[in-house]
């Protein structure tokens, strides 16, 4: 048969048929100027959210969730503001309007497909959030997803915008939104332990200093140092993150703010604090924010101080409770599960263990952000992924298990009387309130007997005929050896 089309006909009547056969396969094809792909028709991401994930398949992290509704947060006021300005044709800019507050909702969780550590300083996952929101809009608007003649991802949906002041301005949305939480559970353990502080302060055990005996303490006065350290600690992070107030939306590639407005940045700002309701601010100086990280580097540090205060209470916590009938034995906490497949009854403290591990992630994701925060140069720092996910990391585990641990250990924990008393009137450390009575000299006389001897510094005194039981008696009151003065002032007048 003789063939009537030209070379052109030819042409267009393949381009024709491929894309019959395209749609039969639920396959649509998209191009960007390294080349083109297949993305199911169904998809709502594009051809450069494909590429990240084929270019970074490392450990199945995804973007936290958290950052995923802070960029629909952030997109939607760019796109309120890009209306307001006239530079968003308003057909446009309605259906982006809308595609942004369901995305907001979680209706496209699904559709982001790149993990959270990436080359490109975030520019995944900013282009990632820009088609998928393309394309529910071209779908809203009526035509099939992939038109982005109709609504282009670069140019409406990141219209006034970089990848440099969009994600970073959601990071610290998205972390800003996290603090409150953390700081409840902060405050919340505070109580906690001001509680025990009350409860045991008519308890009086032996303090240690290099593990070994020291001289008496109370035992609320141990749970008071620790809700005062953690009381530091909630003045620590809330301060470091206030510094996250300051964003640099419209500072664009480098922080000079070229594409974009000043009206459309004030804008921006305004809508973006009334739909997050934060004290959101535009910076001061947005070369500065949109290169320096210093901010999540001392955010980072705030909370590596606090986990490393918590660590070191939980190692306390944890001698103080050793036993049952072998250790010091002074508190109980409460049992959560059984502690070994081996040996019946025994229970492990399984909360404060959990706590010491977290210290030792959290510490870590603060080495790791250091080293990204130092690495950046010049006008960018490229190495924002790696922060963020670590950060949030941080955040997330120190919040729940600063939860678990108060719940699970702190409120349910019980003093042990009789093993508090027997370790303060057994222990040597006694003979130190007798320095200012008898001398430094005899009491280390005493104090080398007692450990001989394994009597206690009340025998050994008695038996010398140094002091009287009724001196002993107003000398030795262990409450008072806990305060500030000397037990039995009044004998060194007499």
């Amino acid at each position: 048969m003789r063939n009537i089309l030209n070379s052109k006909d030819k042409l267009e009547t393949i381009k024709e048929l491929k894309l019959i056969e395209d749609k039969f396969n639920n396959i649509r094809i998209e191009k960007d100027f390294l080349g083109s792909m297949e993305i199911p028709t169904s998809s709502y991401y594009g051809i450069q959210s494909k590429r990240a994930k084929e270019n970074f398949p490392l450990s199945g992290h995804k973007i936290h969730t958290q950052l995923i509704r802070a960029m629909g947060l952030v997109k939607y006021a760019c796109i309120e503001a890009n209306i307001s300005t006239g530079s968003m044709p308003t057909d446009i800019g309605i259906a982006l309007r809308i595609a942004c507050s369901e995305f907001i909702e979680g209706m496209f969780d699904k559709e982001i497909l790149v993990e959270s550590i990436q080359g490109g300083a975030g520019t995944s996952i900013n282009m990632n959030v820009n088609e998928i929101l393309a394309n529910r809009a071209i779908e809203i608007m009526g035509y099939e997803k992939g038109r982005y003649d109709i609504v282009s991802p670069n140019t409406h949906v990141n219209m006034a915008q970089s990848t440099n002041d969009v994600v970073p301005t959601a990071f610290k949305v998205a972390v800003l939104m996290m603090k409150e939480r953390l700081i409840i559970n902060l405050e919340n353990l505070v109580k906690a332990l001001e509680e025990k502080e009350s409860e045991f302060d008519d308890i009086v055990t032996i303090g240690r200093t290099h593990l070994q005996d020291a001289v008496p303490i109370r035992l609320g006065q141990e749970f008071g140092a620790y809700s005062r350290l953690v009381k530091r600690d909630v003045k620590r992070i809330s301060d470091a993150f206030d510094c996250l107030s300051n964003v640099n939306l419209g500072a664009t590639a480098v922080g000079t703010g070229l594409n974009a407005d000043i009206e459309y940045i004030k804008v921006a700002i305004e809508v973006l604090r009334n739909i997050t309701g934060l004290n959101i601010n535009l910076d001061e100086d947005l070369i500065d924010s949109t290169q320096n990280t210093d901010c999540y580097v001392n955010l980072s540090g705030s909370i590596r101080t606090c986990a490393l205060n918590l660590s070191k209470m939980s190692n306390d916590l944890r001698l103080l409770a050793s036993g049952p009938i072998c250790g010091l034995m002074e508190i109980s906490i409460p049992a959560m599960q059984p502690g070994s497949s081996i040996m019946p009854g025994k229970v492990n403290p399984v909360m404060l263990e959990m706590m010491n591990q977290i210290c030792f992630q959290i510490q870590g994701n603060d080495h790791t952000i250091a080293m990204a925060s130092e690495a950046g140069q010049f006008q960018l720092n490229v190495m924002a992924p790696v922060i963020f996910k670590n950060l949030f990391e941080a955040i997330d585990i120190l919040t729940n298990g600063v939860d678990v641990l108060t719940k699970r250990c702190i409120t349910g924990i019980i003093p042990n009387r009789e093993s508090c008393s027997n370790h303060v009137n057994n222990s040597v450390g006694l003979v130190t309130a007798l320095n200012p009575h008898i001398g430094y000299e005899m009491s280390s006389e005493i104090a080398k007997e007692v450990l001989e001897t394994r009597k206690s510094v009340r025998e050994v005194v008695l038996s010398k005929n140094i002091l009287t039981e009724e001196e002993l008696n107003i000398i030795l009151q262990p409450k008072e050896m806990t305060e500030p003065g000397i037990a039995g002032a009044h004998l060194l007048k007499a």
